[in-house]
C-alpha cells in the first residue's frame, strides 16, 4: 500500500502574470485552481503513474468539492476526514516572464486531538509491514512541532516506510527524533537543510558533508532538491547529483511533490540509487511541462528519465 497525508491541504490558486512587479498593479494573463497539499500532490503523480495510491488528512466539509473530485477522477483511495470549516487557499503569482513563482500560503483550518485520533486510525489501517508513507506539508498552527515525529514512530512500529517532507519546527522536531522514530527518506531543499545545518551550503562540498551527516545519524534515504541544479542522493549505497535535461516549463507549482512521487514509485520497485535518482528527477521534469499536480504518460516519462545524468560524488 502507498499512502500520503495532508493535514494541511489548500486550494492552489495560480495567477499568470506578464511580469511580477511589486507595488504595481497587475493584469493576470489566466487564473486557475487546483485542490492541493503536498501530500495531494504526491497521491495525484503516483495515480499518473499507475500505482494504487491512498490519500489521507483534514479536509473542510465547506469547500471540499475540489478534492474529492479530483481523488475520483484520478482513481485515489479517499481516506479523507472532514471537519467543518473550508480548506485554506493558497494564492501563486506565476512570472511568465521569469517562470519563477510567488507563494501567498493562508493559515489553515485548526485540528483538535478527536480530528487528529481519526487521521491517526486511518494511518494505522493503511500502514502495514513494507507500506510507504508520505507525509508531507506544512502542519497546522493547532498541532505541535513533533506530530510527524511522533506519527513517524507509529507508523514505523508498523512495519511501514515513512518518506517525510516538511520544513522549519517540524522538520527539526522529526530529526531529532530518536532512532525509533526517523522517516526512512526526506526531502530538504538547500534552504530547508542549511536551517537545519545552521550554516550557509553554497559549496557544493559542504551540501555533500550536510546530507552525508543526516545520513549517517539514521535516515536510509536523503535527497536534497536544488531546483535547475537537480537534485543531490545520498544513501548508504553511495553519493551522486542528477541533472535533468531542458524542459520547457508550464508551471513550477507542486515540482518538488511529483521529485517525492518519483522517489516514492522508485522505492516501491526497489531501484537501485542511479535509476531511483532518473526516477524521481524525470517525474519532477515532466511534471514542469504541466499545470497542476499531473504527469505526462509513463513513455514520455521514461524517455526523460533516459536523459538525465547522473554523476557520482565523492
Amino acid at each position: 500500500m502507498l499512502a500520503t497525508l495532508t493535514l494541511n491541504p489548500a486550494i492552489d490558486q495560480t495567477v499568470t502574470l506578464d511580469a511580477l512587479r511589486p507595488g504595481q498593479v497587475h493584469r493576470a494573463r489566466s487564473v486557475w485552481a487546483d485542490a492541493g497539499g503536498k501530500g495531494v500532490n504526491v497521491a495525484a503523480c503516483l495515480a499518473d503513474w499507475g500505482l494504487p495510491v491512498a490519500a489521507t488528512g483534514v479536509l473542510g466539509q465547506d469547500n471540499a468539492a475540489p478534492f474529492a473530485q479530483l481523488l475520483a477522477a484520478k482513481g485515489i483511495d479517499d481516506r479523507f476526514v472532514w471537519v467543518p470549516g473550508e480548506t485554506r487557499t493558497n494564492l501563486k503569482l506565476l512570472d511568465a516572464g521569469t517562470g519563477e513563482t510567488t507563494d501567498i500560503n493562508l493559515p489553515g483550518l485548526d485540528i483538535g486531538p478527536s480530528t487528529l485520533e481519526a487521521v491517526r486510525a486511518v494511518l494505522s489501517e493503511l500502514a502495514c509491514d513494507g507500506s510507504l508513507v508520505v507525509l508531507a506539508g506544512s502542519l497546522p498552527r493547532s498541532l505541535a512541532p513533533d506530530t510527524y515525529a511522533r506519527l513517524t514512530g507509529a507508523l514505523r512500529a508498523r512495519g511501514a516506510r515513512v518518506v517525510l517532507d516538511a520544513s522549519g519546527p517540524a522538520l527539526a522536531a522529526a530529526l531529532a527524533a530518536g532512532p525509533d522514530a526517523l522517516p526512512h527518506a526526506i526531502k530538504p531543499n538547500r534552504a530547508e537543510l542549511e536551517e537545519w545545518a545552521g550554516r550557509p551550503l553554497a559549496e557544493p562540498a559542504a551540501l555533500r558533508e550536510a546530507a552525508r551527516r543526516l545520513q549517517a545519524s539514521g535516515i536510509p534515504l536523503v535527497c536534497v532538491s536544488l531546483g535547475a541544479e537537480g537534485a543531490l542522493f545520498v544513501s548508504r549505497d553511495g553519493a551522486l547529483q542528477a541533472l535533468p535535461p531542458p524542459t520547457t516549463i508550464a508551471s513550477t507549482v507542486g515540482a518538488g511533490d511529483a521529485l517525492v512521487a518519483g522517489l516514492v514509485a522508485g522505492l516501491h520497485e526497489g531501484l537501485a540509487l542511479q535509476d531511483l535518482a532518473r526516477r524521481a528527477l524525470a517525474f519532477a521534469a515532466g511534471k514542469l511541462s504541466r499545470t497542476g499536480a499531473n504527469l505526462p504518460p509513463r513513455d514520455v516519462v521514461a524517455a526523460i528519465a533516459r536523459e538525465i545524468r547522473v554523476a557520482p560524488l565523492n
